[in-house]
């Protein structure tokens, strides 16, 4: 039989155990942190009928689509958690109680080319929140608050929510008599941090948005303005009065920004940004981005904002809601990639490792069993091997705690637990020694990632 070379495919990701445990615990804390929230997990179907995911897609959607027949049916893996969002909410409307909170944490799929840093098969941890009918100002501050406790879960504290509204955006282009075109504008002016001032003022003034040079700096000089975020409100109030969706995107962001504050979110992690229009349509009101400010290569880590009809497609009831989603592949690829995660982080299968020293596994059997009903992970060594291999094998594992159960140990009631990291060795009572174990394994104390 011919050995066939075993490959991944590009844009696939497959990670050793011991990154597998890191991404776990980023996965871990998103879920707690959601949690917290009342968020409801979900978890839609990997593949969906092609019409269903389409509904809302135009011709790069489908090109970047996995489509497929199977007998009659036009079949099609999800490329995001949004539209079946949209499909589940239409389809259990009357069972659900709104708003409805939702988290989910799954793959999709997209095959575009694959790239250093992105992927065709990925991770999204999205949240949001869907209305009947209506939808609370304050949701639109809720939202970037629990991304706030998620980085800070992750151990990361030099990052930055950047907020803006989008009537503001709309409102403005209005005032200029560009309302047709404030789409394009908007597209356009989201790509500011990627191509600077000038190659954005130029897209303005080409053949496609058909600016004159005088609504291009002054679109530039609008969403040039900073400082903080008091600073800018009051920038922002001085073009108050000229148009009604302007105002009302105006006191949208005000709200915000003081509910922001009330979540305890600390005003160097959330800045008003009028650079950020977020390229999609749907966006109606307040919109995200989250960088690492000591990383902006990376670029946004975390996106999203208010739209005002979800399910438009599937059903005539509206139904706003609000959201945000993380890519978290990515994310933690390019951590990875910085250096950034923590080594310190245990990447073990295992609290401990019960290592039996006598040819009887009863006793090594009972302790393991004791161990687990404290709360600890346990793996029980079966080989029968020499001890030095059995130490060989804890070492190779990672694990930071290994179990001895010997004669001695068995005649006492008692079991010896090495500290694999400093080679200290106790012995204890087995009740004594999970107690032992589990407070030098508190995950709680150890960041995911090291900010430098």
């Amino acid at each position: 039989m011919d050995i066939i070379k075993p490959r991944t495919l590009s844009g696939f990701m497959e990670l050793l155990p011991g990154k597998q445990i890191q991404f776990e615990r980023m996965v871990e804390i998103l879920r707690n942190t959601y949690s917290s929230y009342g968020f409801a997990p979900l978890d839609t179907p990997v593949i969906e009928d092609a019409q269903i995911l389409l509904a809302k897609g135009g011709g790069e959607t489908e090109k970047q689509i996995y489509r497929f027949q199977k007998g009659d049916s036009d079949l099609a893996l999800r490329f995001d958690l949004t539209v079946p969002l949209a499909k589940y909410v239409a389809l259990h409307c009357n069972d659900l109680a709104f708003p409805f909170r939702r988290f989910q944490i799954s793959k999709v799929y997209r095959g575009e080319r694959a790239q250093r840093g992105r992927f065709r098969e990925f991770y999204q941890a999205d949240i949001d929140i869907i209305g009947d009918g209506k939808l609370d100002i304050l949701n639109e501050a809720e939202i970037p608050a629990i991304i706030y406790k998620v980085f800070r879960g992750f151990g990361l504290n030099r990052f930055q929510i950047r907020v803006n509204n989008r009537k503001i955006l709309n409102g403005f282009y209005a005032m200029l008599n560009l309302s047709e075109k404030s789409g394009e504008i908007m597209r356009t002016v989201d790509k500011l941090d990627k191509i600077g001032p000038e190659k954005v003022k130029a897209i303005l003034m080409d053949e496609e948005c058909g600016l004159t040079p005088e609504q291009a700096d002054e679109i530039l000089k609008f969403i040039a303005i900073t400082g903080s975020n008091g600073e800018v409100i009051a920038a922002l109030e001085g073009y108050a009065g000229r148009n009604e969706i302007f105002d009302l995107g105006l006191t949208e962001l005000k709200a915000v920004c003081n509910n922001l504050a009330a979540f305890g979110v600390p005003e160097e992690n959330f800045a008003v940004d009028l650079t950020i229009a977020r390229g999609l349509d749907y966006y109606t009101g307040t919109v995200y981005e989250t960088t690492l400010l000591d990383h902006p290569e990376i670029g946004s880590v975390c996106s999203g904002g208010r739209y005002d009809n979800l399910a438009g497609y599937y059903i005539e009831k509206q139904l706003p809601g609000v959201g945000i989603s993380i890519g978290l592949t990515r994310l933690f690829y390019v951590l990875d990639e910085q250096g950034l995660l923590n080594p310190a982080l245990p990447t073990a299968p295992a609290d401990a490792l019960v290592l039996p020293m006598t040819g009887e596994p009863g006793p090594a059997i009972a302790l393991a069993e004791t161990l687990r009903s404290a709360g600890l992970k346990v793996q029980l060594y079966g080989e029968q091997k020499k001890f030095k291999q059995k130490m060989a094998y804890a070492n190779k594992l990672g694990v930071p705690y290994a179990v001895l159960l010997g004669e001695d140990e068995i005649a006492e009631g008692m079991c010896s637990v090495k500290n694999m990291a400093t080679g200290e060795q106790v012995k204890l009572a087995p009740a004594d020694a999970a107690a032992y174990i589990k407070a030098g394994t508190d995950l709680g104390k150890v960041p995911v990632i090291l900010e430098k």
